[in-house]
């Protein structure tokens, strides 16, 4: 389902200085896996995640999603590509504070232009899955960092992604809202998603239902 081919991604930082974030990496992630990728901050994690959804293009090399070359993408087809197919939960959530919870998960519906009805089940539906319905009307800036996370897992799948991207998600909860979450995505895994989580949270390591924990390391993979 998804492909990194010969990826290698370099930030100018000037014209003398430059950072190899990744060198000639190569990856191949079926349809249904759930992938870890782990390594220390600035070993390549980040990167890998933001070129397969489209947020940043490789210095060379391809990648390629459905059959689909997506790392040349003009960014308006990038935004229609990440809408149709990812969900994102960050590791500070993005949320918006001023809005309330029915609000924020209702942003990604936006560009869609649904009718009311169908919008307000496909929300109904995610809180109740993720458990936060009883917040709906509530602030998120009024929220604690285990519902603020619930609230960003609804928003991720009120689209019916296909990926689900998870960039450090556990970095800021604590061991035991950390299993909470790994609980959560062993019903994502169930619900047949495609899951790549970048993370150095060792809670990760060695679960039943990841199905691969690839190491980084320098921007390479370790075999």
């Amino acid at each position: 389902m998804i492909e990194l081919k010969n990826i290698t991604k370099v930030y100018e930082l000037n014209r003398h200085d430059k950072v190899i974030a990744l060198e000639n990496v190569n990856l191949a992630i079926e349809e249904g896996e759930l992938i870890v990728l782990k390594g220390a901050s600035g070993s390549g994690k980040s990167t890998i995640l933001s070129l397969i959804a489209a947020l940043s293009k490789p210095t060379s090399g391809e990648v390629m999603v459905d059959k689909k070359h997506i790392s040349k993408l003009p960014d308006n087809f990038a935004s229609i590509y990440r809408r149709d197919n990812i969900g994102f939960i960050f590791q500070k959530y993005n949320l918006i504070p001023t809005l309330s919870v029915k609000e924020n998960i209702l942003l990604p519906l936006i560009p869609l232009n649904p009718h009311a009805k169908e919008a307000e089940d496909k929300i109904q539906a995610v809180m109740q899955r993720f458990h936060i319905e009883h917040k709906k009307d509530a602030m998120v800036r009024q929220l604690s960092g285990g519902e603020q996370q619930r609230v960003a897992i609804a928003r991720a799948n009120v689209n019916n992604p296909k990926i689900i991207i998870a960039d450090e998600p556990t970095a800021n909860l604590d061991e035991k809202l950390s299993e909470h979450f790994i609980e959560i995505l062993r019903e994502l895994k169930a619900l047949n998603k495609t899951i790549i989580i970048a993370t150095h949270d060792p809670l990760f390591f060695g679960l039943d239902f990841v199905d691969r924990e690839i190491e980084i390391h320098n921007g390479k993979i370790l075999l």
